[in-house]
């Protein structure tokens, strides 16, 4: 039994929809890396996809990339975060434009 393009692209495009979602309504700065991740496994699973439908290899190697990039924008984001979060208590994203130098 295969799974159709489709299905892929649907999972896709609302894995995306939801990050946006996210990105647009949360202030808090580890919900907006969370977001970020599920934006980036919506490409993950279109990659995967199109991987699948064409028989090449190429398009799971380079899904593997984005999660590597995506497991190093964890790291730097959460030690920001908490750095953040040891100088002040408040960690809504709109007042941190005071850091701005």
């Amino acid at each position: 039994m295969t799974v159709p393009i489709s299905a892929y692209l649907m999972l896709s495009v609302a894995l995306l929809v939801l990050g946006m979602l996210g990105v647009i309504r949360r202030r808090n700065p580890l919900l907006l890396l969370l977001s970020i991740e599920l934006m980036l496994n919506a490409g993950n699973v279109a990659l995967i996809g199109f991987s699948r439908q064409w028989d090449d290899p190429a398009g799971q190697v380079f899904a593997l990339v984005v999660m590597v990039v995506a497991a190093a924008e964890v790291v730097i984001g959460l030690g920001l975060t908490v750095a953040v979060f040891r100088s002040r208590m408040n960690l809504d994203v709109d007042e941190m434009s005071s850091m701005k130098g």
